[in-house]
This record gives C-alpha cells, structure tokens and sequence, in this order.
C-alpha cells in the first residue's frame, strides 16, 4: 500500500532549544523548560476555549529525526521495535507531547514542559483530559525493568 497522506502544520513552535544534544526526552523531565507555539493566522479560530483547559497535547511532526525501525531506547540496553518504544526515530515521525498551558496571547500558546526542537511543526492541538486520557495499567512490557532508573535517564541521548 502506497496511500499518501499530507498535513498542514497548524503552527510553530518557538523553543530555546536549537539541537537534540541536552533536549529533555519526555515532557515529564521537562518541566521547567518552557517554550510557545505559534498558530498560524488561518487557524486562530481554532483556538478558541482552549485557555480553559491546564494541559494540551500537540501532535508535532519531528521534523530532524531519522527513522529507524529497531532502536535501543534510553531506559533498555536492548533493541527493540521502534514501535514498542517512544523513541522519536519513527517512520512517520510523528511526536506527541503533553504540555501546561500557562498563558494565550492572540495566536501565541505559551507553555512549560518543552521537550521539542525550535522550529518543530505543530500538527495539532488537543486537550487533555484526564478522564478520557489516562488509563490504568499493568502490562508495560520492557519499560517496566527500567522504571526506577526513570529520573536521572530522562535526559540521556542514546535514544537521539
């Protein structure tokens, strides 16, 4: 199957994080890191409401990553399917992050917990709602034997 599919950022975002080298890997290391999205004018409407919710998902497109299809990810000295994994060496190269809303300024987004590249694309906007997003679980396959090292591997760069 050869279907082609083409998106349209929304917007940019604006982070002071030029390179991969130091970047946090997940939102949850960054937190103190903060950072704005720009949308662009012909989605402006899209905004609208979106300052009531704390927490947004953005869907990004991850515009410097490689693709690969087996990876060592940064909590695991094994390979596995990047599937498996939240490596960002993804086929599609498509990110997803979850980020608190601190402010809106017209079409500016402002918010903390940046784990992206400045200039990445914005693909899309979401809200979360913890409800409808969080789900309880006990199966979580490798990432399991690596949870207590989760702290202080959060900003290493195997998984770049």
């Amino acid at each position: 199957m050869n279907e082609s599919i083409v998106l349209q950022p929304i917007g940019r975002v604006h982070s002071p994080f030029k390179h991969a080298v130091g970047m946090p890997i997940q939102t949850v290391a960054a937190q103190q890191h903060e950072g704005k999205i720009e949308v662009f004018s012909p989605f402006a409407a899209g905004l609208r409401d979106v300052q009531e919710f704390q927490y947004l998902i953005l869907l990004t497109h991850l515009h410097e990553a490689t693709e690969k299809l087996e990876v060592v990810p940064f909590m695991d000295t094994s390979s596995h399917g990047v599937f498996a994994t939240r490596a960002p060496t993804r086929p599609n190269r498509i990110g997803l992050s979850i980020v608190e809303l601190l402010g809106m300024d017209g079409c500016w987004l402002h918010f903390r917990g940046n784990d992206m590249l400045d200039g990445t694309p914005v693909l899309d906007i979401k809200p979360y709602v913890p409800q409808l997003d969080v789900r309880e679980t006990e199966r979580i396959g490798w990432f399991a034997r690596g949870l207590d090292q989760l702290p202080g591997r959060l900003s290493d760069e195997r998984m770049r």
